[in-house]
């Protein structure tokens, strides 16, 4: 597993971002029981940095927490079934890595929603990474179906690393 972690900001939170964010993907990973060795970019910015983001990527011209630029398409989520192992463009050429996409995480909200949540920051990240990473494995959260079974998936991710409230 691979994990790229960029910062684009001066200040940082107290909090061990490269523990977190590796532990929460690799469990990800394992949860959704994908076959592959994997890949994710991520991303740590700010308020201004993740509007910009924001703005460019979707038309929405203001920031949020999180952002998930999944790099497969699934028919299901998580069905590893239909990905194509002689498609080169999934993988990583240097390492065979299946690249899951790219997560965006704003910093300056994972420090609010901490304290508007009653939870630790690191509660945040994690969940924050979590979230995004069922995205990248095609779970979705428009309608009360889809929105409940990934709440459901995020609780155990989190649970199972010890992440609660």
């Amino acid at each position: 597993m691979t994990v790229n972690i960029d910062f684009e900001t001066e200040k940082r939170l107290d909090l061990d971002f490269d523990k977190i964010i590796r532990e929460i993907i690799e469990a990800a990973i394992d949860y959704e029981k994908c076959p592959y060795e994997c890949e994710v970019s991520v991303l740590i910015t700010d308020n201004a940095g993740i509007q910009e983001i924001n703005k460019e990527q979707r038309e929405i011209d203001a920031p949020t927490d999180v952002l998930s630029f999944p790099m497969l398409t699934y028919r299901h989520p998580a069905d590893f079934e239909d990905i194509d192992e002689e498609d080169l463009s999934l993988f990583n050429p240097d390492t065979g890595e299946l690249l899951l996409g790219d997560i965006v995480l704003n910093q300056d909200r994972i420090e609010s929603q901490a304290r508007e949540y009653g939870h630790a920051e690191r509660r945040e990240l994690a969940f924050l990474v979590a979230h995004s990473m069922l995205h990248l494995f095609g779970y979705d959260h428009m309608v009360d179906t889809e929105r409940l079974e990934m709440e459901r998936r995020q609780r155990e991710i989190l649970e199972g690393k010890g992440y609660t409230r």
